[in-house]
């Protein structure tokens, strides 16, 4: 076993998984806070690196694209110190951090873990259910429907319509975009059938984001969202069919299904889903069935 203990937090290699503790050092951003303990199974890895500074340095985790729902919905847009696969190291640490590096490298090579793209998230996503308040609302998801609501700062047409309920099933993509100079970010769900050019300010279905500290908790719930999601590997997802397909397509749509099942098995018994997060994921797949 391979362990670095910082004031940024603490990452333990147990030869099948990395455990990824945020520490309680009053840097530690909100995020990772919120997002508490991580625990990437070693199929999630692409890599780790360690970059040496004059006082300080740096472990980077890479993972396989597609592999965790917080960085396909932040599409890698996460910065330092918000991002949970970073970690600064004390430069009395670097032989321990790259104790760790080897140690991971050579699990990646005696597993033959390939560095290619996955069509399933090997990471779970945050737990549900969750809130967040930044810019002009609030998001909050159970793990079924997200709630959009507005505060005083909202534009006015936008605030007039009221509290936005949307179902798992009406949201094709979700997206969230930091403040960057002059242009404001948001987090934006975009709904099937109903495509829209709208900036985030006139968006019913986007919360605006001005570039604040609570901004990167928007992430949060983006990942959640994304986790419930179909994979973007596995395609465009259909409109809900007038009516069932009598022919192989079905088929292949159900041994898919099947497939995800057992995934979601291999996660739970790998120590990567609870209970809870393996029994709300099983009913989404069944009831797709």
């Amino acid at each position: 076993m391979a362990e670095i203990i910082q004031k940024d937090g603490t990452w333990v290699f147990d030869g099948d998984a990395l455990r990824l503790t945020p520490g309680r050092d009053k840097n530690v951003s909100p995020l990772r806070r919120e997002l508490g303990e991580l625990i990437v199974p070693l199929g999630a890895l692409a890599g780790l690196s360690f970059e040496q500074g004059k006082k300080t340095g740096r472990l980077r985790l890479r993972l396989r694209d597609g592999a965790d729902p917080l960085l396909q919905a932040t599409g890698g847009r996460l910065t330092e110190p918000h991002d949970p696969y970073q970690l600064l190291v004390d430069s009395d640490r670097y032989g321990v951090a790259e104790y760790l590096v080897d140690e991971v490298r050579q699990a990646l090579l005696l597993d033959e873990v390939p560095a290619d793209p996955v069509d399933a998230y090997l990471l779970p996503g945050p737990s549900v259910p969750l809130s967040a308040s930044a810019g002009d609302g609030t998001a909050s998801f159970d793990g079924e429907r997200v709630r959009l609501e507005w505060n005083w700062k909202t534009e006015e047409s936008k605030a007039s319509a009221g509290a936005r309920s949307l179902g798992i099933a009406e949201i094709e993509t979700v997206e969230w975009q930091p403040a960057v100079g002059l242009e404001n970010g948001c987090l934006r769900f975009r709904l099937r059938h109903a495509p829209t050019k709208a900036p985030a300010k006139y968006d019913p279905n986007a919360v605006e984001l001005w570039g604040f500290k609570k901004d990167p908790l928007m992430a949060l719930v983006a990942a959640a969202v994304q986790a419930r999601l179909p994979h973007p590997a596995a395609g465009p997802r259909d409109a809900v069919p007038a009516q069932r397909e009598p022919d192989s397509a079905a088929g292949d749509d159900h041994d898919a299904l099947l497939r995800r099942l057992r995934e979601l098995g291999e996660l739970r018994r790998d120590g990567v889903l609870t209970d809870d997060e393996f029994a709300m994921a099983k009913q989404a797949v069944l009831r797709r069935m």
